[in-house]
């Protein structure tokens, strides 16, 4: 059974006390002296999934998310369906403060739409949901080199099965859209997401173009990760 965000915001605290002594590894980096409060606030709301439904169709979410989560690969917005509570809460305030760069969703999610509790509560309903429907796949032609590119890489910190970690707020990869995958991984490449792990965009500057595609290609392919 998943952890509530109430019940790992403890170890929260502490890991997020000492993130400047440990090694950078993880997708994003290590909250900012501000942001790191703020999200430390969201994190010990008491969260409410029941509530985090029915704000997820009031903030008419589904536009692009759907109402499932599921996301839309057409126009590359991600599945939000069973991803850590953790993670959308971090990179919603990312995007909120500008520290992650999106210019579609920032607008929506400014503190005069999206309270912290609403935030805390979306989170929470998203995180329970599972992942199913369709998932735009790449062209498959890469699978077996992204496969060993994400086990050399990427697992230490996304996990063996692309299944992300919570409390580091790793973010779940499997069964993703690839067309979303291969715009972050570009992004993040290129140094234009903002809020990237310094270790992970150096990695990735010795990708080619190739190689962000094979990757893509195989996390887009791995089935979702059995809940805990």
């Amino acid at each position: 059974m998943r952890h509530s965000i109430k019940h790992i915001a403890s170890v929260l605290v502490a890991a997020l006390s000492t993130a400047s002594l440990l090694p950078v590894q993880a997708q994003t980096a290590a909250p900012a002296a501000e942001p790191k409060i703020l999200l430390m606030s969201v994190l010990e709301l008491k969260a409410d999934a029941e509530r985090g439904e029915a704000e997820f169709k009031a903030q008419n979410c589904s536009r692009c998310h759907r109402k499932d989560a599921a996301g839309r690969s057409a126009n590359q917005t991600p599945r939000l369906s069973g991803q850590h509570a953790t993670v959308v809460i971090k990179q919603v305030l990312d995007i909120r403060s500008g520290l992650r760069s999106n210019p579609l969703m920032k607008p929506l999610v400014v503190e005069e739409k999206l309270s912290l509790q609403t935030l805390a509560d979306i989170a929470a309903h998203l995180q329970t949901l599972p992942v199913a429907g369709p998932i735009a796949m790449g062209p498959g032609s890469g699978v077996a080199r992204g496969k060993a590119l994400f086990a050399k890489d990427c697992a230490g910190c996304h996990g063996a099965d692309g299944e992300g970690n919570a409390s580091t707020f790793v973010p779940m990869v499997a069964a993703q859209h690839y067309s979303y995958l291969l715009r972050e991984l570009e992004l993040i490449r290129n140094g234009e997401r903002g809020n990237s792990n310094p270790a992970m965009a150096s990695l990735l500057k010795s990708y080619a173009q190739d190689d962000l595609q094979a990757v893509a290609d195989y996390m887009a392919q791995s089935p979702a990760p059995k809940r805990q």
